[in-house]
């Protein structure tokens, strides 16, 4: 019997290892894009909670809450889910959170529609996370690109719904 508790024991920490980085290495992704709109008109187009299925092709159900911190949504139908931990007149953050037998990466977003001009502004679009789960530098660099050009890919979405007539 001991024997077994000790293997349970050991197979929980194994996992656990697997779960979360002991050496995170951080890395934080910032990308921007002009908009001619002011400010308030671009985000009353854009930053609706669920309005990232306008810019980002991505189905989108709100799964809990008001609209407020704490809102859920649920995302590619259903493989990710998404909780708003931050929110203004003009932006919002959002997290993710453990999902069991998989890496943490404590990926962040933030998303802001920032007034440049009475007439003009820009859209800034920030992703934070942990990537120490991948083998080398090389691999590291590329989820870096990958995820860079599909967010800027939904900026220059965004900047398109936002300028429309």
């Amino acid at each position: 019997m001991r024997r077994v508790m000790i293997l349970a024991l050991l197979g929980s920490l194994a996992c656990a290892g697997r779960a979360l980085a002991a050496d995170p290495q951080y890395t934080t992704i910032k990308m921007e894009i002009d908009v001619a709109k002011p400010a308030a008109a671009v985000w009353a187009r854009v930053g609706g909670y669920c309005d990232i299925s306008k810019w980002l092709d991505t189905d989108c159900v709100i799964k809990s809450g008001d609209g407020g911190i704490g809102t859920v949504r649920v995302l590619g139908g259903g493989r990710v889910t998404e909780i708003l931990v931050g929110k203004t007149d003009l932006s919002y953050g959002y997290t993710q959170p453990v999902r069991e037998g998989q890496f943490y990466n404590l990926y962040h977003g933030f998303v802001e529609a920032k007034p440049v001009t009475a007439q003009t502004s820009k859209l800034l679009y920030t992703l934070m996370y942990d990537i120490s789960d991948k083998a080398d530098a090389a691999a590291r660099q590329a989820d870096v690109a990958q995820r860079r050009a599909r967010f800027e890919g939904a900026l220059k979405n965004m900047k398109k719904l936002a300028e429309a007539p």
